[in-house]
């Protein structure tokens, strides 16, 4: 049977009007993973054919770094920031409560979401109705933009993959999902770490695509731990309200990112390490949840399988017949 999807336009974009407005900004000091962890990251997670693979995970041309460019590097929900909390234990009068950093988080799994559904819908130019690759889709002699504009199928799909797993792989860095805590006392400068070794439920981005946005941020709402934090950037938040007082807030740069092995929170612990095998895990989980979803949406004449197999080679006309 065909699995249907929410209703949506073919390429959804999760770009808003401020988002838009931003898009020529230039980039400020760098806030997340850094391109060439990315790309480490992405590389290891993905048994894909060479050009392919670059296309995704390059550290500068790549869709999974795309977000790091232009007005999207700015938006808070693009990179998990600003989902900051320290409970009263830790911080008695901490500025926001655990309900506001949760929705912001939750606005941050909402964009992978629908990218997730984007791209399902994309995966369909690969093939024609009878299951047979569509070569002038599949073809990456050209490299792809990553502009949000109509494109061959595959760079369609690989943009709104890359796009939908960069925030993925920064809340490994923006957290403290998989850190421990330096020796001392816990608090504003130095939050606790959840040392968690598993990727995180609240991510479970195919099961959410089938549901309805009230049903699933209900479920992930009741999957964050109570201690989960990520860091304060002043950039543009879930309301497209620049939120630039990070005064008392837990920041992101002075103290709880991981996006280069030279940060403080990164030299404690192995954190630095622990936030790139989580991320790669998660990576390895989004790819195999996406693979399953195409296989279920399209089952005709083995047109899941053709899209999985177009995704992953170079020629796919040659390599899946």
């Amino acid at each position: 049977m065909t699995r249907r999807l929410p209703p949506g336009p073919p390429r959804a974009i999760v770009a808003t009007a401020f988002v838009i407005a931003l898009a020529a900004a230039p980039p400020g000091p760098a806030f997340a993973f850094t391109g060439g962890n990315h790309e480490e990251i992405t590389r290891a997670a993905l048994p894909w054919e060479p050009i392919t693979l670059s296309a995704m995970a390059d550290a500068r041309e790549g869709a999974i770094n795309a977000n790091d460019h232009g007005g999207y590097f700015l938006l808070g929900p693009l990179h998990c920031d600003n989902a900051d909390y320290l409970a009263p234990r830790y911080a008695p009068s901490y500025p926001r409560s655990r309900d506001e950093a949760t929705t912001e988080l939750l606005a941050c799994v909402r964009t992978s979401v629908t990218r997730f559904r984007s791209a399902v819908r994309a995966a369909d130019g690969l093939v024609d109705a009878d299951g047979r690759v569509r070569a002038d889709q599949s073809d990456l002699s050209s490299p792809c933009t990553w502009k949000e504009t109509s494109d061959r199928a595959k760079c369609e799909v690989l943009e709104q993959l890359g796009r939908g797993w960069h925030q993925i792989e920064d809340f490994y860095a923006h957290s403290n999902w998989s850190d421990r805590a330096a020796p001392g006392p816990v608090g504003l400068a130095d939050p606790p770490g959840l040392a968690r070794t598993d990727v995180a439920p609240f991510l479970d981005i195919r099961r959410y695509s089938a549901m309805s946005d009230a049903d699933w941020t209900r479920e992930a709402r009741a999957r964050i731990p109570v201690d989960l934090t990520t860091g304060c950037y002043a950039d543009f938040d879930s309301t497209g309200v620049k939120d630039d007082v990070c005064a008392g807030r837990v920041p992101h740069n002075q103290t709880l990112n991981k996006d280069t092995s030279a940060s403080p929170r990164s030299r404690t612990g192995g954190n630095f390490e622990h936030a790139v095998s989580g991320a790669t895990a998660e990576i390895t989980r989004q790819w195999n949840d996406f693979k399953a979803e195409l296989l279920a949406t399209y089952p005709e004449h083995r047109r899941g399988e053709q899209m999985i197999c177009a995704l992953v080679h170079d020629d796919p006309r040659s390599s899946c017949p």
